[in-house]
């Protein structure tokens, strides 16, 4: 029997209740559209612009109030929500872009195998021989608010738009370029005005970037955090009147010091009998080969003990980690899934070398990285 394991539960997020996806469909019920649930209980409103920045988790923005004042005033009134596992960018633009959880939707994480094909497929990059209407053809929040006559824009850096997760997630909006900060701003709320009914979703990438590379105790993440919240600040001013703003993340962040790095590459057993390594190093997807599912799991629960909680496929759907999970998508998820139960990550130095130096991570079922802000402002 194993005795080293993590002392406390994972943060499984709220799905139905206060998740990311919840925030989608809510805001499409706020805006009037027919059939939506409105679990977050918003107000109706004529237009709705989304601020979503990524890498900004909850702990972490309460924990800079001088750095951001504008977004510390709002968090004041402001509520948490949990993201969504895994806990990255593109498992929780799609659960925002389809207003369904993960396990419905199907973007799992960061690396998931492509089912019967022995290869993964990187959903930030995309790959040309996946479909990604096939991959996730469920229709979006903005197919669903065009059928309802509400016009929906996704404002993001040029090279951020048309790619294979955007047509995956965001599909059915005008994008709409925006390179810098005051591009972001100005373009947004040009994008609102004159409209009658309207969504629009900006995307700022570049909190999380510096985040991984600097990490998110560093004084560039927090000087980082004061250019968003004067983003926003800007932002609430352009929008025109009617207009509720809402600005959240997709995940948080936690930084990892080298002492706390599991290398699957070098660890003895930890290869042992898997064909495909994927997720990230918070979030971790074990493909096994054929009949060594049992021996891969207790593998890892052996070598990685208190440091993450460790589960079957079949434990983690159990658990409710994905929220209800399509049994047609079940494949697309590990044999074995690792997540972290702290300040720790589960690399794979020679397999994957930028992505395990970063010091900035996320992606677990920790509160750092699952909660993040919900902070609201009415424009009149």
């Amino acid at each position: 029997m194993l005795t080293d394991l993590p002392a406390s539960p994972p943060t499984v997020p709220r799905y139905g209740e206060s998740s990311l996806a919840d925030l989608a469909s809510s805001v499409l019920a706020s805006l009037g559209v027919a059939g939506e649930p409105n679990p977050l209980r918003l107000r109706a409103a004529e237009r709705v612009c989304l601020l979503v920045v990524d890498g900004m988790g909850w702990e972490l923005l309460r924990e800079h109030p001088a750095a951001a004042p504008f977004l510390s005033e709002l968090a004041v009134s402001g509520r948490p929500l949990t993201a969504g596992f895994p806990a990255m960018t593109a498992t929780s633009m799609v659960s925002l872009g389809t207003g369904r959880p993960p396990g419905q939707h199907g973007v799992l994480g960061y690396q998931v195998a492509v089912p019967g094909e022995a290869r993964l497929l990187n959903t930030l990059r995309w790959d040309a021989g996946v479909d990604p209407v096939a991959w996730q053809p469920g229709p979006t929040i903005f197919e669903r608010a065009a059928r309802a006559g509400i016009r929906g824009f996704h404002v993001a850096r040029s090279s951020l738009l048309r790619t294979g997760l955007t047509v995956a997630g965001l599909r059915g909006a005008r994008e709409v370029a925006a390179d810098t900060l005051g591009a972001l701003a100005a373009q947004a709320a040009a994008a609102l005005r004159g409209q009658d009914r309207a969504l629009a979703l900006a995307y700022h990438a570049d909190l999380d970037t510096t985040g991984h590379l600097f990490g998110c105790s560093s004084d560039a993440w927090r000087y980082h955090l004061g250019q968003v919240g004067r983003l926003a600040e800007q932002l609430a001013g352009a929008l025109p009147p009617g207009t509720v703003l809402y600005v959240t993340g997709d995940h948080g962040m936690a930084d990892v010091p080298p002492q706390n790095r599991v290398d699957a590459d070098t660890v003895p057993g930890m290869r042992d009998g898997v064909a495909l390594l994927g997720g990230d190093s918070r979030a971790r997807h074990v493909y096994a080969v054929p009949g060594a599912a049992r021996d891969v799991l207790a593998a890892w629960r052996g070598i990685l003990g208190h440091r993450a909680w460790v589960a079957s496929r079949d434990e983690a759907i159990a658990e409710q980690w994905f929220g209800p999970v399509d049994g047609r998508l079940a494949p697309r998820i590990g044999d074995v899934v690792a997540a972290p139960a702290g300040p720790f990550a589960i690399v794979a130095s020679r397999a994957e070398p930028k992505e395990s130096a970063l010091i900035g991570l996320h992606g677990s079922l920790t509160t750092s990285d699952q909660v993040v802000p919900l902070l609201t402002l009415s424009v009149t």
